[in-house]
């Protein structure tokens, strides 16, 4: 079974940059346009790993690690943000809110699944391929 990662990302070029980068390395990308439908899906599909922006309409990425680390399902899983903060403090306050780790974009796309993998948890996923994608964005 290949590593479900959910996205949740309220810019579509940016959800559609990311899908297609996992998707190209065996995963499969899971999509959320906003904090509240990001929670939504990842109570019904228990993702492997969660990419989450900060600053989304509605609930923001902050929100949005609070009640995941909350839930006792989906506490353990890891929470990346993915985010445009990227000023002095921001990725002590994103760690403290409860995220794993901390992306800025814009991604690159050569590094961004490495990096991604990084925080996945050890152990075989059968049918999942690590890959360095080098295409051209």
């Amino acid at each position: 079974m290949a590593v479900r990662i959910l996205i949740i990302e309220d810019n579509p070029t940016i959800l559609e940059l990311m899908g297609y980068l996992l998707r190209a390395c065996g995963h499969v990308p899971l999509t959320a346009h906003d904090g509240l439908e990001g929670i939504e899906t990842a109570r019904r599909t228990d993702p492997d790993l969660i990419v989450c922006d900060i600053q989304m309409p509605g609930l923001d990425g902050y929100e949005v690690a609070k009640r995941l680390k909350s839930d006792p399902v989906l506490r353990t899983v890891p929470l990346v943000a993915v985010t445009a903060y990227a000023i002095v403090g921001d990725r002590d306050a994103a760690l403290a809110a409860g995220f794993d780790g901390y992306l800025t974009k814009p991604i690159v796309p050569k590094t961004f699944v490495a990096q991604l993998e990084a925080f996945l948890r050890p152990g075989p996923r059968p049918g999942n391929k690590s890959c360095t994608h080098s295409a051209s964005t």
